[in-house]
């Protein structure tokens, strides 16, 4: 008996998550695919860079490579994609209201145990009179953010120069793996 309760809650949880699927818009999963299509592209970039001239060298990488690749995926897409945390290293990475409140969410919902890759947020907002579509996915911190995303005093001498150097302002190291870094943000004009 017990087991078909649990064979019956489990295909509850699957309809009810597949209904619930189903009756998101068409341009969430859209969005959704663009924002996981990103990162693993800027992964592969840094591991490499990191193999060839250490985290150093991969900070002038993600700051050029960075910014190209949501480029490149806003102009093949129609989405303007682009990364922002709360606590930016990039200046141009400062979230609007919109993504701050998104943001501070996302942090709340993961100290609530929540797993930071599945936290994301999707809503068609009004802006000058028309329907807007955001979306957002957070961007957990993983091992290999923490040679310049990790705790300052773990910061190679060389990371920390180089982080002074190009980002004076800097307010993005502190991370533990698991840490919500930042996250991929989408919008785009409905039709």
């Amino acid at each position: 008996m017990k087991l078909r309760t649990s064979a019956a809650l489990a295909v509850t949880v699957l309809c009810v998550a597949s209904a619930a699927q189903a009756a998101e818009p068409v341009w969430v999963s859209e969005a959704r695919g663009v924002s996981t299509a990103v990162p693993p592209k800027l992964l592969q970039v840094l591991q490499a860079e990191i193999a060839k001239s250490g985290p150093e060298g991969a900070i002038s990488t993600c700051q050029v490579e960075a910014p190209a690749l949501a480029r490149a995926a806003s102009q093949q897409t129609g989405w303007n994609v682009k990364r922002v945390s709360l606590r930016n290293r990039n200046p141009k990475a400062v979230p609007d209201a919109w993504e701050r409140a998104a943001l501070e969410d996302f942090d709340r919902r993961a100290a609530a145990h929540e797993p930071a890759a599945t936290l994301e947020r999707h809503e068609a907002v009004q802006e000058d009179g028309k329907t807007v579509w955001r979306y957002m996915r957070a961007l957990p911190t993983g091992e290999l953010c923490l040679g310049c995303h990790g705790a300052q005093e773990q910061l190679s001498p060389a990371v920390k120069a180089k982080l002074v150097a190009l980002y004076p302002d800097d307010r993005a190291t502190g991370y533990r793996i698991g840490d919500i870094r930042g996250a991929m943000t989408l919008k785009k004009p409905a039709p």
